[in-house]
């Protein structure tokens, strides 16, 4: 795999710029006039078009022209900001926890995505593009598993470099009661969990309406943590059993929102570089195009 350098390319770019997108499709015709399609890969692949102009000779030396000789030109890739899309909440929205749902690596970990179409209409039966979100701008990155945003950053941590959520190590203890409260106390043994950690319950007996559920811990004792589930109103009392887990359970929907940058390379030559006048220089016609494995 190709070199990557961790940084943004210079955004303030003359508004001549352009970028556009494409599928990876083959179509072949027959001599009937047939065509037979078919898609490499569902993601959206990212070309621009850059210039720069009226900029100072050492800004732009310093800036554009540098990162395409560190980059060793098509060799190396870097982060590209696009203005016109950079949120999972609506291209340009804050990013929620609830933004989208997160893909499953492997156990407890995740990648950051964006899925694109309109959800209130028609998808094809292949379902909707998704692109990887592989450089997700730091300090941006929200997660919820269900309606919950898991909003103590120890119960996970996201890679800017990949853009994998990797959930904590997980808690579990097994559950002896259960009180019927407005927030209901949960007597688990001695423990480890923490104010702002979120537990999922499993296999209680009697009170079996807490089952599926996870809810955030708001206070911790020696043995008992409470939690922000209401067992007052239409719960049965606790008879025994139970699990609590503070990772993800199966059938629970992992979600996440971030700003994202998107991993590019130099798709042309340096080239154009004209002098607007003498103090400044301009660059035209820069391909830039969209890396799908950085």
């Amino acid at each position: 795999m190709a070199e990557f350098i961790e940084e943004r390319l210079p955004i303030n770019i003359s508004y001549s710029s352009s970028f556009g997108e494409s599928y990876n499709v083959e179509v072949s015709e027959t001599a009937g006039g047939n065509e037979y399609r078919r898609l490499n890969h569902a993601s959206p692949r990212l070309n621009c078009d850059v210039s720069y102009s009226l900029r100072s000779q050492l800004d732009l030396l310093n800036g554009v022209v540098d990162l395409y000789h560190r980059c060793y030109g098509r060799f190396a890739g870097f982060r590209v900001r696009n203005l016109a899309y950079y949120s999972t909440n609506a291209h340009t929205g804050t990013p929620t926890a609830f933004d989208q749902d997160l893909a499953l690596v492997s156990a407890g970990v995740y990648q950051l995505v964006m899925r694109y179409g309109d959800v209130a209409k028609p998808a094809a039966t292949i379902g909707r593009p998704v692109r990887n979100l592989y450089k997700p701008v730091a300090g941006t990155t929200k997660v919820g598993i269900g309606a919950l945003e898991q909003a103590t950053p120890a119960m996970w941590s996201v890679s800017t470099i990949t853009g994998r959520v990797t959930f904590a190590a997980n808690k579990t203890r097994s559950v002896t009661a259960i009180t019927l409260a407005a927030s209901a106390v949960v007597t688990v043994g001695a423990h480890t969990f923490a104010v702002g950690e979120s537990v999922h319950f499993t296999g209680v007996v009697g009170m079996t309406q807490i089952n599926g559920l996870r809810g955030a811990i708001t206070a911790i004792a020696a043995t008992t943590i409470t939690v922000a589930i209401n067992s007052a109103t239409g719960f049965s009392m606790y008879s025994s059993a139970g699990t609590v887990n503070t990772n993800p359970q199966t059938g629970e929907v992992v979600k996440g929102g971030c700003e994202y940058d998107i991993p590019c390379r130099w798709d042309s030559d340096l080239s154009q570089i004209t002098y607007e006048n003498f103090e400044s220089l301009g660059i035209g016609n820069m391909q830039i195009k969209e890396i799908l494995n950085p």
